[in-house]
Order: structure tokens, then sequence, then C-alpha cells
């Protein structure tokens, strides 16, 4: 995609990320915690991270498709070839929990397809990007990229995979920290049986994929639910490193922008 709408997600992911930390790292904050139709829960940070990024992309030619922007009806969305799928506050739990492991996750989609992703850890102040073109990268310790144009980015940031140093013996199994199913256990057994070495790492949000990406971890199945935004930033990323993410059994792998937001149980490796 054009360099320059990537870097306005950029923007828009890291910005995004100050405002939650506003929140975050307020000792009299009051997160204002709500509860979704599913339950699910959702703060005055998820709002204000939405607020920022949507003003953000809305000088850009797409729409944008965001778990806290309104409802938008499916006869309207597939009719657009490209759009943003965005989630402002990945890992909202884990937010609550004041655990760290919650993201920014901007993804663009071109029919159906994650081409470019953005994942912000607000916490830990590391940034993914990443095009389907020239490749995915990870920068640290950026709190703000004012004055910082994406030809920096790349040339600060570390391109993904990582390559022999971060090398790692074990078969790694990444799983979900709030969401580990009965049929994830039963996976994670069977590759103990296939595997000499297997390690199971936990993590929150899509931290999970950004390891896939990283080569840091060689496997992420995901047997439970998970909507569109929460995996379109880090599939693109994923895709971008050489890897994919999958249906589960099959190598289809999963798509965007579908009648049905919800997706299908997958396996990214």
């Amino acid at each position: 995609m054009d360099k320059n709408i990537l870097y306005t997600a950029i923007c828009a992911a890291v910005e995004a990320g100050a405002e939650i930390m506003n929140v975050y790292t307020d000792p009299d904050a009051d997160f204002e915690i709500e509860r979704k139709a599913d339950n699910s829960p959702l703060t005055v940070a998820d709002r204000k991270s939405h607020q920022v990024i949507a003003a953000r992309l809305a000088s850009t030619p797409y729409p944008v498709l965001s778990e806290e922007g309104k409802a938008i009806p499916a006869e309207e969305r597939l009719k657009w070839k490209e759009l943003w799928v965005v989630d402002p506050l990945d890992g909202t739990k884990e937010f609550i929990k004041r655990n760290g492991e919650f993201t920014v996750n901007i993804a663009y989609v071109k029919e159906g397809h994650p081409e470019a992703g953005v994942i912000y850890i607000p916490v830990k102040k590391e940034l993914y990007f990443a095009d389907c073109e020239w490749g995915a990268y990870k920068v640290e310790n950026i709190t703000s990229v004012e004055g910082v144009t994406l030809e920096q980015l790349i040339r600060y940031g570390h391109r993904l995979p990582y390559t022999n140093e971060h090398a790692h013996k074990d078969f790694v199994i990444v799983a979900s920290r709030s969401h580990l199913t009965p049929e994830t256990e039963a996976y994670i057994n069977e590759m103990k049986q296939k595997y000499q070495q297997v390690e199971t790492v936990s993590k929150g949000s899509s931290l999970k994929l950004c390891l896939i990406a990283e080569g840091k971890a060689d496997v992420y199945p995901r047997f439970a639910p998970t909507m569109e935004w929460d995996t379109a930033a880090g599939h693109a990323i994923i895709r971008a490193a050489g890897k994919e993410v999958y249906q589960a059994g099959s190598d289809k792998p999963l798509q965007y922008n579908k009648t049905e937001l919800l997706n299908p149980w997958f396996i990214a490796k």
C-alpha cells in the first residue's frame, strides 16, 4: 500500500497508545468498565483509543471497521473492497488486570486479505508494522513518531522474523492467557507426543501473533472464539514475515470482511 497511508496508521496506533497509557498510569483513574452484549469488558481507554484512530484514519481513502465503532450492516460492508480493520484496545481483560499485555491493532484489508498491519504495545513501547510487499518490522522504545519518517522506522527496526541469534531449541507453542480451552490443551498434548521438547508460552491479546512473526514461537493454535479485529493486524504482520494463519483443519488462510465477523478456529505458524 501507499507508504504515506501506512505511516498514517502507525501514527494512529502510537497516538492511541499514548491515550491508553494516560488512563492506565493514572492512579486515580476510573476505568469506567462497562459490559458489551457478549459480556466482554469495555473501558474509557477503549473509547479514547477508538476516537484517536478514527480521526487519524478519516484522512485516508478507506472506511473503518472497528470493534468500538458503530455496527455496520453486512450488505454495506461487503461492498468495501479495501478497508481498515481496527481493535483500539486488544486485550481489555489484560488492561483491567494491569499486566501490560494489551495492544492497539490496525490492519489494511484488500479483497478479504490482510495486506498491511500495525500493532503497538503501549506498556513495552514496542511497534510492529508490515506490508506484504516490503516485509515486517519491529521497532523498540517508541512513544512518539513525531518527526520520524517511515524510512527511518524501517532503518531503526528489526526485520522479522529474527535470524538465528533468537533461535530456540524447543518446539514453542504460544497460547492465550485468558482463553485456554480443552481443545487447545488437547492440541498441546498432541504436540508433546510429536516433539521431544515442547515449551508452552501464555500471552494476552495479539502478542501471540507477534511471537509467531518474530520466530520466537512455532505455532499458535486458537480453538476459541475471536473476531476479525483481534487477528487482522497480526495476520498481516505474520504474512509479511513469511508465515500464515490457517483455518483449523485446512490449508485456507483466514478471510476478512466476511458476512459474519467471527473467525473460525485457526492455527498460526
